[in-house]
């Protein structure tokens, strides 16, 4: 079985890009483009793939019905995929042991580990909170890697 390190070298490859999957209450699955990274568990430390959604995402909604993912990345012809439980983090998915500081971080935490920089983190904050935003923790199950 593949590392969590193998998703890693995939994932600085495609810049951070994956294809994530969820499944709707019919059972089909919704599959949507993200920028992810590997960051450590606000609660476990545990390293798990994050990326973020808007409040009104329906990938979100989705997720907190069935909390169960998988994300793929893609070079090429390399891939790595990871599936797992998803935990949520956010303004309207609140998890005992994650205050507000805790949240800010972590939504931080996630954007530069997906790549993401910015001149202005106030404005970054600002942002979230406006956008309502939770960070989807995958917890890997199972990671496959060619």
């Amino acid at each position: 079985m593949a590392t969590i390190e193998d998703v890693m070298a995939v994932m600085e490859q495609c810049g951070h890009l994956g294809i994530v999957s969820t499944t709707r209450s019919d059972g089909s699955i919704q599959s949507t483009v993200v920028t992810a990274g590997v960051v450590a568990h606000p609660l476990s430390g545990e390293r798990v793939v994050g990326f973020t959604t808007a409040g009104t995402g329906a990938k979100l909604r989705f997720l907190r019905r069935r909390p169960q993912a998988t994300i793929v990345f893609q070079p090429g012809f390399h891939w790595a995929s990871v599936e797992g439980t998803a935990d949520l983090v956010g303004y309207d998915d609140p998890r005992e042991g994650v205050d507000a500081e805790g949240l800010r971080q972590l939504l931080r935490d996630v954007f530069t580990a997906a790549g993401g920089t910015h001149e202005d983190f106030d404005a970054y904050d600002r942002a979230m909170a406006e956008e309502r935003r939770s960070a989807v923790l995958i917890r890997p199950v199972r990671i496959l890697s060619l």
